[in-house]
């Protein structure tokens, strides 16, 4: 009886072993997963603060000559 016992462990132990393998496995693949996932958000959250930036540029230039036109514009009557 004690030496099926201890082949039931050992079977018990070695389906532990490999269940335990596999889920480090998909663990390890997932959290691959997550940092590529993260660091294409990280890249693709920066594109976007230089587009805004960029933008936000362009909209000073344009409120700046928009600026510059309607001072002219109010001045060129007097001139």
């Amino acid at each position: 009886m004690a030496g099926s016992e201890s082949k039931a462990a050992k079977d018990l132990t070695a389906i532990m072993e490999t269940t335990m393998q596999q889920l480090q496995s998909r663990f390890q693949n997932l959290s691959e997963q997550i940092i590529s996932k993260m660091d294409e958000m990280g890249t693709r959250i920066d594109d976007l603060e230089k587009n805004v930036a960029d933008l936000m540029t362009q909209a000073g230039a344009e409120n700046l000559q928009k600026s510059n036109d309607t001072d002219e514009r109010a001045r060129w009557p007097k001139q």
